[in-house]
Protein backbone atom coordinates (compact mmCIF):
# COMPACT_ATOMS: atom_id res chain seq x y z
CA UNK A 1 0.00 0.00 0.00
CA UNK A 2 1.00 3.30 -1.01
CA UNK A 3 1.53 6.09 1.76
CA UNK A 4 2.13 9.69 1.48
CA UNK A 5 4.83 11.11 3.53
CA UNK A 6 6.26 14.87 3.98
CA UNK A 7 6.40 16.50 0.57
CA UNK A 8 10.25 17.53 -0.49
CA UNK A 9 11.51 20.25 1.91
CA UNK A 10 8.39 20.12 4.04
CA UNK A 11 8.89 19.10 7.88
CA UNK A 12 6.94 18.84 11.52
CA UNK A 13 9.03 20.60 14.10
CA UNK A 14 8.39 19.27 17.63
CA UNK A 15 8.79 22.58 19.96
CA UNK A 16 9.11 21.05 23.84
CA UNK A 17 5.89 21.42 25.63
CA UNK A 18 3.92 22.84 22.53
CA UNK A 19 1.89 21.44 19.77
CA UNK A 20 3.90 20.22 16.65
CA UNK A 21 4.22 23.04 13.84
CA UNK A 22 4.26 22.39 10.15
CA UNK A 23 7.14 24.36 8.72
CA UNK A 24 6.50 24.61 4.83
CA UNK A 25 8.85 24.16 1.80
CA UNK A 26 8.77 28.27 1.52
CA UNK A 27 9.46 28.49 5.26
CA UNK A 28 6.84 29.42 6.91
CA UNK A 29 5.71 28.01 10.51
CA UNK A 30 2.02 26.82 10.66
CA UNK A 31 0.03 25.32 13.88
CA UNK A 32 -1.46 21.55 13.21
CA UNK A 33 -4.88 21.40 14.27
CA UNK A 34 -4.01 17.68 15.95
CA UNK A 35 -6.93 16.92 18.37
CA UNK A 36 -6.95 13.52 19.31
CA UNK A 37 -3.47 12.32 17.25
CA UNK A 38 -0.16 12.40 18.97
CA UNK A 39 2.27 14.41 17.71
CA UNK A 40 4.68 11.73 17.94
CA UNK A 41 2.03 9.92 16.11
CA UNK A 42 1.66 12.18 12.72
CA UNK A 43 5.24 12.51 12.98
CA UNK A 44 5.83 8.98 12.33
CA UNK A 45 3.21 8.48 9.68
CA UNK A 46 4.35 11.40 7.32
CA UNK A 47 8.20 10.34 8.17
CA UNK A 48 8.26 6.56 7.72
CA UNK A 49 9.97 6.36 10.61
CA UNK A 50 9.36 3.24 13.16
CA UNK A 51 6.37 2.86 15.23
CA UNK A 52 7.46 1.87 19.35
CA UNK A 53 8.44 -1.86 18.93
CA UNK A 54 10.21 -1.62 15.84
CA UNK A 55 7.12 -2.32 13.30
CA UNK A 56 7.29 0.08 10.39
CA UNK A 57 4.79 3.55 10.80
CA UNK A 58 3.05 2.10 8.06
CA UNK A 59 1.64 -0.96 10.43
CA UNK A 60 -0.11 1.48 12.99
CA UNK A 61 -3.59 1.62 12.75
CA UNK A 62 -5.31 4.17 10.68
CA UNK A 63 -7.63 6.07 13.02
CA UNK A 64 -10.02 8.26 11.45
CA UNK A 65 -8.54 11.18 12.91
CA UNK A 66 -4.86 10.61 11.60
CA UNK A 67 -6.56 9.91 8.33
CA UNK A 68 -8.27 13.23 7.85
CA UNK A 69 -4.59 14.92 9.15
CA UNK A 70 -3.17 13.10 6.44
CA UNK A 71 -5.24 13.94 3.73
CA UNK A 72 -5.40 17.86 5.07
CA UNK A 73 -1.78 17.29 4.20
CA UNK A 74 -2.04 15.92 0.66
CA UNK A 75 -4.15 18.58 -0.11
CA UNK A 76 -1.93 21.75 0.70
CA UNK A 77 0.52 19.84 -0.88
CA UNK A 78 2.61 19.58 2.53
CA UNK A 79 2.78 15.36 1.85
CA UNK A 80 2.94 13.26 -1.57
CA UNK A 81 2.32 9.77 -2.04
CA UNK A 82 4.12 9.39 -5.64
CA UNK A 83 8.07 10.93 -5.07
CA UNK A 84 8.15 13.83 -7.88
CA UNK A 85 10.07 13.28 -10.64
CA UNK A 86 12.93 15.77 -11.31
CA UNK A 87 11.43 19.06 -13.55
CA UNK A 88 12.91 18.18 -16.97
CA UNK A 89 12.37 14.59 -17.31
CA UNK A 90 10.94 13.40 -20.41
CA UNK A 91 12.28 16.58 -21.69
CA UNK A 92 15.11 16.73 -24.63
CA UNK A 93 17.54 19.74 -24.68
CA UNK A 94 19.93 19.96 -27.33
CA UNK A 95 22.85 22.64 -26.11
CA UNK A 96 25.88 24.25 -28.45
CA UNK A 97 28.30 27.08 -28.48
CA UNK A 98 30.93 27.54 -25.87
CA UNK A 99 32.38 24.77 -23.86
CA UNK A 100 32.95 27.12 -20.57
CA UNK A 101 29.44 27.64 -20.70
CA UNK A 102 27.76 24.33 -22.29
CA UNK A 103 29.40 22.10 -19.89
CA UNK A 104 27.74 23.59 -16.70
CA UNK A 105 24.42 23.73 -18.52
CA UNK A 106 24.57 20.09 -19.83
CA UNK A 107 25.25 19.19 -15.95
CA UNK A 108 22.67 21.38 -14.13
CA UNK A 109 19.73 20.23 -17.17
CA UNK A 110 21.00 16.55 -17.20
CA UNK A 111 20.36 16.56 -12.77
CA UNK A 112 17.10 18.16 -13.14
CA UNK A 113 15.86 15.06 -15.45
CA UNK A 114 16.62 16.39 -19.07
CA UNK A 115 18.15 14.33 -21.95
CA UNK A 116 20.98 16.88 -23.33
CA UNK A 117 22.54 16.33 -26.49
CA UNK A 118 25.38 17.95 -28.15
CA UNK A 119 23.84 19.87 -31.35
CA UNK A 120 25.79 21.63 -34.02
CA UNK A 121 24.64 24.97 -35.99
CA UNK A 122 23.85 22.96 -39.35
CA UNK A 123 21.79 20.60 -37.10
CA UNK A 124 19.85 24.05 -35.27
CA UNK A 125 19.19 25.43 -38.69
CA UNK A 126 17.79 21.93 -39.71
CA UNK A 127 15.74 21.80 -37.03
CA UNK A 128 14.35 25.34 -37.91
CA UNK A 129 13.27 24.42 -41.54
CA UNK A 130 12.03 21.48 -41.05
CA UNK A 131 7.92 21.67 -41.19
CA UNK A 132 6.35 21.21 -37.50
CA UNK A 133 6.28 17.59 -36.24
CA UNK A 134 2.54 17.08 -34.96
CA UNK A 135 3.21 13.79 -33.80
CA UNK A 136 6.28 15.29 -31.37
CA UNK A 137 4.49 16.33 -27.61
CA UNK A 138 4.76 19.87 -27.25
CA UNK A 139 6.71 21.34 -24.71
CA UNK A 140 9.18 18.17 -24.83
CA UNK A 141 12.65 19.50 -27.10
CA UNK A 142 14.49 23.07 -26.33
CA UNK A 143 17.66 24.11 -28.15
CA UNK A 144 20.12 26.26 -25.45
CA UNK A 145 23.02 27.90 -27.84
CA UNK A 146 25.44 30.02 -25.13
CA UNK A 147 28.15 31.84 -26.56
CA UNK A 148 31.05 33.66 -24.25
CA UNK A 149 31.12 36.50 -26.87
CA UNK A 150 28.86 39.16 -28.83
CA UNK A 151 26.45 37.20 -30.96
CA UNK A 152 27.99 37.34 -34.79
CA UNK A 153 25.18 39.35 -36.94
CA UNK A 154 23.30 37.06 -38.35
CA UNK A 155 24.12 34.25 -36.65
CA UNK A 156 20.80 33.56 -34.69
CA UNK A 157 18.27 34.68 -37.51
CA UNK A 158 17.63 30.78 -37.98
CA UNK A 159 16.83 29.55 -35.06
CA UNK A 160 14.62 32.62 -34.26
CA UNK A 161 12.40 30.22 -36.11
CA UNK A 162 12.40 27.33 -33.99
CA UNK A 163 9.45 28.61 -31.75
CA UNK A 164 7.46 27.99 -34.95
CA UNK A 165 8.31 24.45 -35.44
CA UNK A 166 7.60 23.77 -31.89
CA UNK A 167 10.92 23.81 -30.09
CA UNK A 168 11.82 26.12 -27.19
CA UNK A 169 14.63 28.18 -28.06
CA UNK A 170 17.37 29.83 -25.28
CA UNK A 171 20.37 31.63 -25.34
CA UNK A 172 22.90 33.54 -23.95
CA UNK A 173 25.70 35.67 -24.83
CA UNK A 174 28.46 37.89 -23.27
CA UNK A 175 29.48 41.52 -23.95
CA UNK A 176 32.59 42.58 -22.00
CA UNK A 177 32.02 41.82 -18.42
CA UNK A 178 28.22 41.40 -18.80
CA UNK A 179 26.65 38.10 -19.85
CA UNK A 180 22.49 38.30 -21.15
CA UNK A 181 20.69 35.14 -20.63
CA UNK A 182 17.60 36.30 -22.91
CA UNK A 183 14.02 35.14 -22.93
CA UNK A 184 13.35 31.62 -23.54
CA UNK A 185 11.04 31.53 -26.95
CA UNK A 186 8.76 28.49 -27.03
CA UNK A 187 5.61 29.43 -29.27
CA UNK A 188 5.12 31.84 -32.17
CA UNK A 189 4.74 35.83 -30.64
CA UNK A 190 7.07 34.97 -27.94
CA UNK A 191 10.32 36.91 -28.00
CA UNK A 192 13.30 35.83 -30.25
CA UNK A 193 17.47 37.23 -30.60
CA UNK A 194 15.91 40.03 -33.06
CA UNK A 195 13.07 41.17 -30.75
CA UNK A 196 16.02 41.44 -28.06
CA UNK A 197 18.17 43.74 -30.38
CA UNK A 198 15.59 46.16 -31.52
CA UNK A 199 14.25 46.43 -28.21
CA UNK A 200 18.03 47.16 -26.35
CA UNK A 201 18.54 49.57 -29.79
CA UNK A 202 15.54 51.49 -28.60
CA UNK A 203 16.25 51.94 -24.85
CA UNK A 204 19.64 53.38 -25.64
CA UNK A 205 20.78 57.12 -27.26
CA UNK A 206 23.91 54.90 -28.37
CA UNK A 207 21.94 52.84 -30.71
CA UNK A 208 24.46 53.47 -33.20
CA UNK A 209 26.91 52.71 -31.42
CA UNK A 210 25.51 49.14 -29.96
CA UNK A 211 24.78 48.50 -33.83
CA UNK A 212 28.30 48.79 -34.64
CA UNK A 213 29.84 47.16 -31.37
CA UNK A 214 27.52 44.22 -32.51
CA UNK A 215 28.30 43.96 -36.02
CA UNK A 216 31.92 43.75 -35.19
CA UNK A 217 33.16 47.18 -35.34
CA UNK A 218 35.60 47.07 -31.95
CA UNK A 219 38.54 45.96 -30.85
CA UNK A 220 39.77 42.57 -29.53
CA UNK A 221 37.87 41.10 -27.07
CA UNK A 222 39.98 41.03 -23.86
CA UNK A 223 37.57 39.49 -21.72
CA UNK A 224 36.81 38.80 -18.89
CA UNK A 225 35.47 35.11 -19.51
CA UNK A 226 33.21 33.09 -17.07
CA UNK A 227 35.22 31.49 -14.39
CA UNK A 228 33.80 28.09 -12.63
CA UNK A 229 31.88 30.41 -10.28
CA UNK A 230 30.50 32.46 -12.97
CA UNK A 231 29.71 29.62 -15.20
CA UNK A 232 27.86 27.92 -12.66
CA UNK A 233 25.22 31.37 -12.10
CA UNK A 234 24.73 31.63 -15.73
CA UNK A 235 23.97 27.35 -15.87
CA UNK A 236 21.92 27.49 -12.84
CA UNK A 237 20.03 30.66 -14.53
CA UNK A 238 19.29 29.00 -17.90
CA UNK A 239 18.35 25.51 -15.91
CA UNK A 240 15.51 27.92 -14.57
CA UNK A 241 14.26 29.40 -17.51
CA UNK A 242 13.70 25.76 -18.46
CA UNK A 243 12.25 24.16 -15.83
CA UNK A 244 9.77 27.14 -15.84
CA UNK A 245 9.08 26.37 -19.37
CA UNK A 246 8.99 22.73 -18.54
CA UNK A 247 6.53 23.09 -15.40
CA UNK A 248 4.36 25.52 -17.38
CA UNK A 249 3.98 23.25 -20.39
CA UNK A 250 3.27 20.29 -17.79
CA UNK A 251 0.70 22.31 -16.15
CA UNK A 252 -0.90 23.01 -19.52
CA UNK A 253 -1.52 19.66 -20.75
CA UNK A 254 -2.50 18.66 -16.96
CA UNK A 255 -5.52 21.13 -17.95
CA UNK A 256 -6.31 19.94 -21.26
CA UNK A 257 -4.67 22.73 -23.73
CA UNK A 258 -1.42 21.40 -24.59
CA UNK A 259 1.27 23.66 -25.48
CA UNK A 260 -0.39 26.93 -25.08
CA UNK A 261 2.18 29.31 -24.03
CA UNK A 262 0.32 30.00 -20.70
CA UNK A 263 2.62 31.63 -18.79
CA UNK A 264 3.58 31.37 -15.29
CA UNK A 265 2.68 34.13 -12.43
CA UNK A 266 5.16 36.51 -12.12
CA UNK A 267 7.46 37.88 -14.40
CA UNK A 268 7.85 34.82 -16.62
CA UNK A 269 11.14 33.30 -18.03
CA UNK A 270 9.02 34.08 -21.62
CA UNK A 271 9.51 37.73 -20.74
CA UNK A 272 12.23 38.48 -18.89
CA UNK A 273 16.15 39.57 -20.00
CA UNK A 274 19.16 39.25 -17.14
CA UNK A 275 21.85 41.29 -17.13
CA UNK A 276 24.56 39.40 -15.64
CA UNK A 277 27.84 41.02 -14.28
CA UNK A 278 30.70 38.73 -14.21
CA UNK A 279 32.98 40.77 -11.53
CA UNK A 280 30.77 40.28 -8.85
CA UNK A 281 27.75 37.81 -9.76
CA UNK A 282 24.86 39.85 -9.56
CA UNK A 283 22.53 40.49 -11.93
CA UNK A 284 19.23 42.52 -12.81
CA UNK A 285 16.19 41.43 -14.69
CA UNK A 286 14.55 43.40 -17.09
CA UNK A 287 11.23 43.07 -18.58
CA UNK A 288 10.72 43.10 -22.51
CA UNK A 289 8.62 42.41 -25.11
CA UNK A 290 8.15 41.00 -28.38
CA UNK A 291 8.11 43.41 -31.05
CA UNK A 292 5.39 43.22 -33.17
CA UNK A 293 5.78 43.29 -37.27
CA UNK A 294 4.66 46.20 -39.08
CA UNK A 295 3.42 46.72 -42.39
CA UNK A 296 6.48 47.90 -45.24
CA UNK A 297 6.60 51.72 -45.72
CA UNK A 298 4.91 52.79 -48.93
CA UNK A 299 7.52 53.10 -52.39
CA UNK A 300 8.42 57.20 -52.21
CA UNK A 301 7.59 58.48 -55.07
CA UNK A 302 9.42 59.42 -57.99
CA UNK A 303 10.90 63.47 -58.39
CA UNK A 304 9.38 64.92 -60.80
CA UNK A 305 5.84 63.04 -60.78
CA UNK A 306 2.59 63.70 -59.56
CA UNK A 307 -0.81 61.69 -59.05
CA UNK A 308 -3.17 62.65 -61.95
CA UNK A 309 -6.66 61.50 -62.42
CA UNK A 310 -6.65 57.67 -61.88
CA UNK A 311 -2.88 57.73 -62.86
CA UNK A 312 0.83 59.78 -62.50
CA UNK A 313 1.56 62.15 -65.14
CA UNK A 314 5.20 62.87 -65.75
CA UNK A 315 5.92 66.37 -65.50
CA UNK A 316 7.65 68.17 -68.69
Amino acid sequence: MIRSRLAPGTGIVTVPGAAPVLRTSGGEFLRIDTRGVTGEALVRRLAGEEAPGGEPSGEEPQTAELARLVEAFEDGGHAVSVPPRAPLTGRTVHVLGDPVLTGPLARCAGAEGAEVRRITPDQVAELARAAPDHHRPEGRVAVVWCLDSPVPEGLWDTADRLPGRRIAWLRCHREGSQSWTEPLAAAPGDVTSRHVRLRRLAATPAHRELAAYWAGHRTPDTGPHPTEASAALIAALLTADLIAWAEAEAEAEAAGAGGTGRQPSGLPARRRLRRIDLRDLTFTEHPVLPVPDVAPLPAPIPVGTRAGAGAAEARP
